[in-house]
């Protein structure tokens, strides 16, 4: 996945948490919604780590191709 896919997976996540966030604003979000929007949060910092060690990688002259998804433990425990 190159950066351009990796950007373009950001914002369909995004897009996909704002629109659930929206359908149940008055309601509050049910068990699945809220377990969808956990599973959202955590795709989404895989995503922005994944493109954070593709331009590290590319700035230091390393293939970005390299990079890899972490998995959500490693992604997880960032601080921001």
């Amino acid at each position: 996945m190159d950066d351009a896919e990796v950007i373009q997976r950001i914002g369909a996540l995004v897009e996909e948490e704002h629109a659930l966030e929206r359908s149940t604003a008055s309601s509050g979000p049910d068990e699945n919604t809220q377990q969808r929007l956990r599973d959202l949060e955590i795709a989404l910092d895989q995503c922005w780590d994944l493109l954070r060690q593709r331009r590290a990688r590319r700035q230091t002259g390393e293939d970005p191709d390299a990079a890899a998804v972490r998995p959500p433990e490693v992604v997880e425990r960032y601080q921001q």
